[in-house]
């Protein structure tokens, strides 16, 4: 061991964490100190900081992946849905979950919304949340709403917890996460410049890491990932650079991540768990945290179809801004099956993309996908397109 490199090392780490669907981290985080509680949520946005304020650990819970046989969580849902409820459920229903107090279930789409009154049914001793976020962008009306919505999940946690939560906590929580989306951005920016020094399924792990360790530990984590990644010199290759884009709720299985890249392409953004990055800068910390949260929501966070567009008009942009800054030469359009949001979305962002001559491609996956073969030689026959044909 003492020869393993110190980057393997930590995608080991990680990768173990991730193979993990019993989470020992959080039982062991639990059983470190009496008391402590764990509060799961589902992905792409929760505020966490409130979680964190709370003294609790925040955890993310995004599905069984591959590893994970799904029996009776498909006695709850339909066919003809994407796979991330039902594995979900399973999850719950074989007991993997127990360590959680309580879950989050965010706005992403109708089939979340109805997970969490599946989950107030089948686990009704537990605290569970759906948090709910405005689709009006003024401060004085969608603002509103959501500092009461923030302000409803405080007192449910501080009832949880036994005593209320201070702005003073908040604040502090907000500067922790602070500290972590700008250790991610950095970690995104070193790959957009060096990706074969960071390769995206080592980056996937490290991030997925961040779903069960404390926000401060995987702080630390990915600052020292970014460190050991740069410090071993690895092949450079003429691949192809693109943006990965639609994976941002049910997530992509790690093989077809690898496939991706065996096929020729860098993968140089995406919007993989967005919860670590749906705010896009700094959230000010200085005693009116509900409002400034809300604020930043509102007028400085991603772009995603789980989120409601109030512009049409801007449509596309933020990808478009994707594209542009981080020096993509095309788009990889990868959404699980029947993900609504996502493949609805889909044919408006081909079009601004065409529009601005963006060579993209598409396919649908799901959690548990065994068609890694097709997409590989699908995405190595577009990386290739773009190195033979494009005009740069």
């Amino acid at each position: 061991m003492a020869n393993v490199p110190p980057v393997i090392a930590i995608v080991e780490r990680c990768q173990a964490l991730f193979d993990d669907l019993d989470f020992n981290a959080v039982k062991q985080w639990k059983a470190a100190a009496p008391g402590r509680k764990a509060i799961g949520y589902m992905p792409v946005y929760v505020p966490r900081e409130l979680v964190h304020a709370a003294g609790m650990l925040p955890v993310g819970i995004l599905g069984g992946g591959d590893q994970l046989e799904v029996i009776q969580g498909d006695a709850y849902y339909q066919s003809y849905i994407c796979r991330i409820p039902r594995s979900t459920i399973e999850l719950g229903l074989t007991g993997r979950l127990d360590c959680l107090d309580g879950m989050l279930f965010p706005s992403i789409c109708d089939v979340i919304r109805n997970l969490s009154g599946m989950w107030q049914i089948l686990f009704p001793n537990k605290f569970v949340r759906y948090i709910d976020v405005p689709q009006n962008y003024e401060d004085a009306v969608g603002g509103k709403f959501y500092v009461s919505e923030l302000e409803i999940l405080r007192d449910e946690l501080a009832k949880l917890r036994g005593a209320p939560i201070t702005d003073a906590e908040i604040d502090a929580s907000i500067r922790v996460y602070n500290d972590n989306r700008a250790a991610i951005r950095d970690l995104y920016a070193y790959r957009a410049v060096k990706p074969w020094q960071a390769p995206t399924a080592e980056v996937y792990l490290v991030l997925r890491a961040g779903m069960v360790l404390p926000p401060e530990e995987h702080t630390q984590l990915v600052r020292e990932y970014i460190a050991a990644a740069d410090a071993l010199p690895r092949p450079k290759r003429d691949n192809a650079r693109v943006v990965l884009t639609g994976g941002f709720c049910e997530q992509p299985p790690l093989a077809l991540i690898k496939s991706i890249e065996m096929s020729g392409c860098y993968i140089v953004d995406d919007d993989f768990m967005l919860v670590t990055r749906w705010l896009l800068d700094d959230v000010p910390a200085h005693g009116q945290p509900l409002e400034e949260l809300s604020k930043a929501f509102l007028h400085r966070s991603a772009s995603t179809a789980a989120k409601y567009d109030a512009k049409r008009e801007d449509k596309g942009q933020f990808l478009l801004h994707q594209v542009k800054t981080r020096g993509a030469e095309g788009v990889v359009f990868a959404a699980p099956s029947f993900c609504d949001p996502a493949l609805l979305e889909r044919p408006m962002l081909q079009d601004v993309l065409a529009k601005h001559t963006v060579p993209y491609t598409a396919f649908k996956y799901a959690e548990n996908t065994g068609q890694m073969a097709p997409i590989r030689e699908q995405a190595g026959t577009f990386a290739d397109s773009i190195k033979l044909w494009s005009a740069a």
